[in-house]
């Protein structure tokens, strides 16, 4: 259950949303791109209200939803129109395999590739379409933890490049703290957002400066968490 939401995504951001588990996250991330209906209130991109899914916001999941019959650059290139000419989609498919970093494995199958490559091809699928939003649903949580960690530094890389509003909901404090411009933090159900905080840190993000650590410790304060530094 959400109550009282209010939030406001600027264009070309990474924004965070945080929050323990079972609190709403990935509910108020389905109402926002329009999956899920809710019962007062208003989603509005740009002015206008988001009444459904758009080809223009894409989502990338926590399980990579490659197909596992495509190779990486059938899959990257699934979501381009039937009709655009095969040169065109080439050029396309192969400018986000130079992205992600996936040059020398065009070719290779899901099954060929370890769960980081998986999601990289989750993220150039994504971007291929050009949307204007990215919805981020936990995208490392399936990762191992050097894995988890080798691809938050790719995301920043890639939304770097690419320009992209990134809309991320997780429950990592660390993750926020190293990926997010802004970071609102959500209570227990009925959720509602706490509070909003700037994170003022340069990046790359090293966890073990004082900085880091003070943002991380505020935002478990304000989940209620105790924690020592």
């Amino acid at each position: 259950m959400l109550d009282g939401i209010r939030l406001e995504v600027r264009e070309g951001e990474f924004l965070a949303i945080v929050g323990p588990s079972g609190c709403g996250k990935s509910t108020l991330l389905n109402c926002i791109a329009g999956f899920e209906p809710f019962d007062s209130g208003t989603v509005e991109i740009d002015g206008e209200p988001v009444t459904g899914p758009s080809k223009k916001r894409v989502f990338v999941f926590q399980e990579p939803g490659i197909f596992p019959w495509l190779s990486v650059v059938d899959n990257i290139g699934f979501g381009l129109p039937r009709n655009m000419p095969d040169g065109q989609k080439g050029e396309v498919v192969m400018r986000y395999v130079e992205l992600v970093g996936l040059r020398g494995f065009e070719r290779a199958f899901p099954n060929q590739l370890s769960g980081g490559m998986k999601q990289r091809v989750e993220f150039a699928r994504a971007l291929a379409v050009d949307p204007d939003v990215l919805y981020l649903d936990e995208p490392f949580g399936s990762l191992d933890a050097i894995t988890r960690l080798d691809m938050r530094r790719e995301i920043v890389r890639i939304w770097k490049t690419t320009g992209k509003t990134c809309l991320l909901v997780t429950h990592d404090v660390e993750e926020t703290c190293e990926l997010a411009d802004r970071i609102a933090i959500m209570t227990q159900r009925p959720a509602l957002i706490k509070e909003v905080v700037d994170n003022p840190l340069p990046r790359p993000r090293d966890p073990e400066v004082k900085g880091f650590r003070t943002l991380r410790e505020h935002i478990f304060e304000v989940l209620g968490v105790e924690r020592r530094v």
